[in-house]
């Protein structure tokens, strides 16, 4: 079993900051890419940010340069800085993660269950 367990949602004013974590667990060989999403109220799940496992990082236009993806492999968690909050980025915040669980296994994708995000005055 693999575990993606997220952590460092809240309320949060606009112009206010929040930092997430996504801690993952488990039967894990190797853990490859992970991403950030959001899911606000009525809306589909949207990517917001993925890091490599050596460091690269991407991200959705709409948190460019307001958010700031990371990773502490030894640790195999990943982070999610969120800076200059707006009342748009409101939303349940989910990880994803590329998770190998075995040397001659495959590469299979887990969900965390998510973290709530609230910007408002």
């Amino acid at each position: 079993q693999v575990q993606l367990v997220e952590s460092g949602g809240g309320l949060v004013q606009p112009g206010g900051s929040l930092r997430l974590s996504c801690a993952a667990s488990g039967s894990i060989f190797r853990l490859n890419a992970m991403r950030w999403y959001s899911q606000a109220p009525g809306k589909q799940r949207e990517f917001a940010a993925a890091v490599t496992s050596g460091g690269t990082t991407n991200y959705a236009d709409s948190v460019k340069d307001r958010f700031t993806i990371s990773r502490d492999n030894a640790e195999k968690t990943a982070y999610l800085q969120m800076n200059s909050l707006k009342p748009e980025d409101t939303a349940v915040y989910y990880c994803n993660a590329d998770v190998v669980r075995s040397e001659f296994g495959y590469t299979r994708g887990y969900w965390g269950q998510g973290t709530q995000v609230t910007v408002s005055s």
